[in-house]
């Protein structure tokens, strides 16, 4: 069974740092990328970053020169170092994991993380 744990969430004023961390845990073969996600009252879903197995990252505008996504040196965890935090940043931010493969060729469904909130005060 495939997991994704996050942490890191919590309450900011504006112009302040989090970070966000998200481990999958599970017998994972391996992992084509790794992202975070974020969700708005009212609003959809939308991709704030994500990174690749190969190290390529992906950027939504929105956060781009203010967040940075990274792997760490543990085997399928991911972070997200958040600077120059904004009001409109205020959202459930969710991990997301796609390509889960258990073995070669076996591939299960993509998974997600329980959300952590992140608010930003004015």
């Amino acid at each position: 069974q495939v997991q994704l744990v996050e942490s890191g969430g919590g309450l900011v004023q504006a112009g302040g740092s989090l970070r966000l961390s998200c481990a999958a845990s599970g017998s994972i073969f391996s992992i084509n990328a790794m992202g975070w996600y974020r969700q708005a009252p009212g609003k959809e879903r939308e991709l704030v970053a994500n990174i690749t197995s190969g190290g390529s990252t992906n950027y939504a505008d929105s956060v781009k020169g203010r967040f940075t996504i990274s792997s760490g040196n543990a085997k399928n965890t991911v972070y997200l170092e958040m600077n120059s935090l904004k009001p409109e940043d205020t959202a459930v931010y969710y991990c997301n994991a796609e390509g889960i493969y258990l073995a070669p060729g076996v591939r299960m469904y993509d998974h997600w993380g329980q959300g952590t909130q992140v608010t930003v005060s004015s």
